[in-house]
């Protein structure tokens, strides 16, 4: 069993940043990859950023060059920085884990993810 609890989403100006955080918990530690996903009203999920165990990342390119995702296995968190946000960065961001045998995986598909968490804010004002 996988706890997913998000944090840092809030309102901000374009042009703006926040630092999204994900605390992960899990009895064992069998994490091999972690991604941040976002869903804007009326749209789909989408795949955001994934990091792997072995850090390797890969990002939407709606946000590459702006947003950075990070992870630190001693704290057990996943970090999701954004810079030059834009309105169209608005949603509701999710934190999700997956497990693969092989720790260079990394997906932007939801379908690969195992565990969620209940998602934070993000409203970016033009």
């Amino acid at each position: 069993q996988v706890q997913l609890v998000e944090s840092g989403g809030g309102s901000v100006q374009a042009g703006g940043s926040l630092r999204l955080s994900c605390a992960v918990s899990e009895d064992t530690k069998t994490t091999t990859f972690l991604g941040w996903f976002r869903q804007a009203p009326d749209l789909q999920r989408e795949g955001v950023a994934s990091i792997s165990i072995w850090s390797r990342t890969i990002y939407a390119d709606s946000v590459k060059g702006r947003f950075t995702i990070s992870w630190d296995y001693s704290a057990n968190t996943v970090y999701l920085q954004m810079n030059n946000l834009k309105p169209g960065d608005t949603a509701m961001y999710y934190c999700a884990a997956g497990f693969s045998g092989d720790g260079h995986v990394v997906s932007l598909s939801a379908v690969h993810y195992t565990y969620w968490g209940q998602g934070t804010q993000v409203t970016v004002s033009s």
